[in-house]
């Protein structure tokens, strides 16, 4: 019998009887839904910030950094000055935000691999042919590496995981749920880089910037590198041990009829997902074409010939891709890793496209960088105002000053260390219940708990790495994300009965162990005092 928590049944014509995690659900929904978009959240805080600092100047309000010889005064953005600057800056504010060009330049790059076919045929021959004992360990493993694809991969991996595990003989179901749990709860983690890296890091260089010095604090696009590969491995190995020995023993099996209707339509040709299917109804395959096979191991090749020539011209005394007196960190590879990983993933899409014939033309790669910058519009305007707020926080020293006395509260209650960033994530995991868009969100809390942890003496690099573990750990049971509702769409091909309850009931066995197995690894980093990515140590 499945463990979900569903409405409980009550006698014909009866009001349906509501259980305690319905309520709590509704009431996290409907809370969430009070929320204005973040434009307007983040328009509203920009109001409110203005108002505050024309305030505080007022008042003569100044702040002193600590190891600062020089007083700032807080200046007011209504006044004649505040309102001189802003005319002066609202563009470059706009312009200038680090994070914009990196992700638009990030999401060309990864759109032409995703669109030739390239990223999904990689999660194809990842899983096709597992063995069925290690298949789960798999789908969380490449779940876990998912952020690469963005979006995509919610929309992607968990119905393939599905088809996987039924291949396999194995629940299909177990293979749709964990793969959806594993992308969510694992999505900052993995070996690769991606949009979200870039976003993650442009926010953290400008919020770092607000306390004197901050600025000059690694902010590289790899800070968490070594970080979120070595929690993706964890998390593979507790999303895999989830999935088939805590999730699948305790699932129905799926409907007969649902399951023949699912058979029906593969024997009918629709076996591939379409780009422009719905993804809802879209029949995934598990199958890799030899043509497709060929793709990627030629485009595979071709990035590590790519790879092996960057890496010799940095290894090459005095090679110009070394930094300062020779260093290999830093030096212009990590400042410019960027554009290099831009004409990697760009390298490899056009491979692969020209091997399985999806991109013919030499047309086509720049239609496909175009095609998924447009979907990047609503980032754009949000960043229009969010790059004003931190440009307001910083100009203004109203960031320097909740920074200073924030940390003057944390060092007062002796949560100056490891402690802190625990309740720091615990913080960020309550308010991912309702701001699901970790960009929106890390901007709200990155100006005041970056400067804050700097003046505790730790690098921006291990706040974000704690960000990161609340962005991941809860975005999977909210009612907010509409993936869950996406995933309880395709739950009822296997099991028609199923409710959301259902879905959120199962999803819940993953966030405690894997928002423990985040801070294990993070609380391994920061006892041994390891770097959290090349040249980002934890502490100053």
């Amino acid at each position: 019998m499945s463990p979900s928590v569903t409405t409980a049944k009550t006698p014909a014509g009866g009001p349906p009887q509501r259980t305690a995690l319905d309520k709590v659900m509704s009431g996290i929904e409907r809370a969430g839904n009070k929320l204005p978009h973040p434009v307007l959240l983040f328009l509203g805080l920009f109001l409110i910030i203005g108002t505050v600092s024309t305030v505080f100047a007022a008042t003569g309000t100044t702040v002193t950094v600590p190891g600062e010889d020089e007083t700032l005064a807080v200046k007011g953005l209504f006044t004649g000055e505040g309102v001189r600057w802003l005319l002066e800056n609202f563009i470059p504010n706009f312009t200038g935000f680090p994070s914009l060009g990196t992700v638009l330049l990030m999401m060309a790059a990864v759109g032409v691999a995703e669109k030739t076919g390239l990223l999904e045929t990689a999660v194809r021959a990842s899983i096709a042919r597992a063995p069925r004992r290690l298949l789960p360990y798999l789908v969380a493993f490449v779940a876990c590496q998912a952020h690469l694809m963005s979006d995509v991969a919610i929309l992607v991996i968990p119905p393939l995981a599905a088809l996987a595990f039924k291949n396999a003989g194995r629940n299909p179901i177990a293979g749709l749920i964990g793969g959806f749990a594993c992308t969510c709860a694992g999505y900052a983690a993995g070996f690769s880089i991606g949009a979200l890296d870039a976003l993650y890091t442009g926010i953290t260089h400008q919020a770092a910037a607000v306390v004197p010095g901050g600025e000059s604090a690694p902010t590289h696009i790899l800070i968490n590198y070594f970080y979120t590969a070595a929690a993706s491995c964890v998390l593979a190995l507790i999303g895999g041990f989830l999935i088939s020995r805590v999730l699948e023993p305790r699932l129905p099996q799926p409907d007969p009829a649902a399951e023949s209707e699912e058979s029906e339509a593969a024997e009918e040709g629709g076996t591939e997902t379409e780009g422009n299917a719905d993804p809802a109804t879209a029949r995934p395959s598990v199958t890799v074409t030899a043509r497709q096979r060929t793709g990627l191991l030629r485009s595979g090749l071709a990035v590590l010939l790519y790879a092996a020539v960057v890496v010799t011209c940095w290894l090459l005394p005095g090679s110009p891709l070394r930094g300062e007196g020779g260093a290999l960190v830093p030096s212009p590879v990590l400042d410019g890793i960027v554009p290099l990983l831009f004409v990697a993933f760009v390298l490899a899409g056009v491979v692969y496209g020209r091997t399985v014939g999806t991109l013919t033309r030499a047309e086509d790669a720049p239609r496909m960088m175009a095609e998924s910058i447009t979907g990047m519009s609503g980032y754009i305007v949000l960043i229009l105002v969010i790059s004003q707020v931190i440009g307001v926080f910083d100009w203004s020293n109203v960031g320097t000053l909740l920074a200073v006395n924030g940390a003057n509260l944390l060092e007062s209650a002796g949560l100056t260390g490891f402690t802190g960033l625990v309740l720091f994530v615990l913080l960020v995991c309550v308010l991912n219940l309702f701001v699901t868009s970790g960009s929106a969100l890390w901007s709200l809390v990155a100006p005041v708990f970056v400067p804050a942890f700097l003046l505790l003496g730790m690098e921006p690099a291990v706040t974000q790495a704690a960000f990161r573990i609340g962005d991941s750990a809860t975005q999977m049971i909210t009612p907010l994300n509409p993936y869950v509702f996406l995933m309880l769409t395709i739950l009822r091909r296997y099991e028609p009965g199923a409710q959301l309850g259902t879905v959120l009931s199962r999803l819940s066995v993953f966030v405690i162990p894997f928002l423990i197995a985040w801070l294990a690894v993070l609380g391994l980093f920061y006892g041994l005092g390891l770097p959290l990515g090349p040249g980002a140590d934890i502490h100053r």
